[in-house]
């Protein structure tokens, strides 16, 4: 050693309730530079939409640093009142096999009491390897899974009987879908408990259309729905989410919402179509087997034993 030598920049962490403007931007930037390298988003639409518009309850932002250059970026969210917290978490690509991941996971244990969820999309052969380096067992799979439209070429959905399906109408219809929604998706923590500022976030969205957002009535009361979603710059639709209500189960009527969404999608002229699935959920997972629609990729969910 001489007095030449210099030690490596120390890495530091900080932990926000809420991200600064120039805060936000930086993360999306490493989020937009680890997609293109990796070919998926390491957070969820929920986690970006949490990046700007100030604190929310139950979520803090973990932002690693070497030297004043951000290189890693965790998410926190502890709402569930059951569940452990979830976290999701990435590493800059040009970062990567230094030991940031490991130290944001650590970071993660420690803020949760060592009751952790963790996010793994596309379940990449490092975030396993974290996972086992973190001591977490697999717990979740999430299909995406995906069809052609070019061949879709289904017949008029048949609806129960007294049931009429119209749009969604901004302001008029968010109570009443939060409502549907949180029947719906009771057993489903992460879409069963949206609120009104999620579904103000995702209204402000460029890609939010009340066209493809269909609701089916009986009575005058909403009976379900299916929320389409279009990624126009990698031409795909998406199920975003279809939900029926408990009482209104067993008619038929989520198939025929599914194929009202589908039949939209094509109409847009988009060549393929995609959704997200419970792996353990048979009955859904057979329903969209039946429409065509095969696995594509996976993501995975670990956590802490207990």
């Amino acid at each position: 050693m001489t007095s030449d030598d210099t030690a490596p920049p120390a890495r530091a962490l900080q932990t926000c309730a809420a991200l600064t403007p120039d805060q936000a931007e930086a993360v999306s930037g490493l989020l937009a530079e680890a997609a293109r390298v990796d070919g998926q988003q390491a957070v969820s639409e929920q986690g970006r939409l949490a990046l700007r518009g100030g604190e929310r309850p139950g979520v803090s932002h973990l932002l690693l640093t070497v030297g004043g250059e951000l290189v890693g970026y965790a998410q926190l969210e502890d709402t569930d009142p059951v569940e452990a917290p979830a976290a999701e978490l990435v590493v800059h690509p040009a970062h990567r096999g230094h030991g940031h991941g490991r130290a944001l996971g650590t970071a993660l244990l420690n803020a949760s009491g060592r009751r952790l969820r963790v996010w793994a999309h596309g379940g990449h052969p490092a975030a396993r390897h974290l996972a086992q380096v973190l001591g977490l067992i697999l717990f979740r799979e999430l299909r995406q899974m995906r069809r052609s439209l070019d061949d879709f070429d289904a017949p008029e959905p048949q609806l129960p009987p007294g049931v009429t399906v119209r749009t969604f109408v901004p302001g008029q219809d968010d109570a009443a879908w939060l409502a549907v929604n949180a029947e719906a998706f009771a057993h489903h923590p992460e879409q069963g408990s949206l609120t009104q500022r999620d579904l103000d976030d995702r209204k402000a969205e460029p890609w939010f259309d009340p066209r493809g957002f269909f609701l089916a009535e009986r009575d005058g009361e909403l009976a379900g729905f299916h929320w389409t979603k279009v990624h126009a710059e990698e031409q795909l639709g998406e199920v975003y989410v279809v939900g029926v209500r408990p009482g209104a189960q067993g008619g038929g009527l989520g198939r025929a919402l599914t194929t009202i969404g589908l039949r939209h999608l094509k109409a847009q002229g988009l060549p393929t179509a995609m959704l997200y699935v419970d792996a353990d959920n048979k009955a859904a997972v057979s329903v969209y087997e039946r429409l065509g629609f095969r696995t594509y990729e996976t993501d995975l969910m670990y956590r802490t034993e207990t």
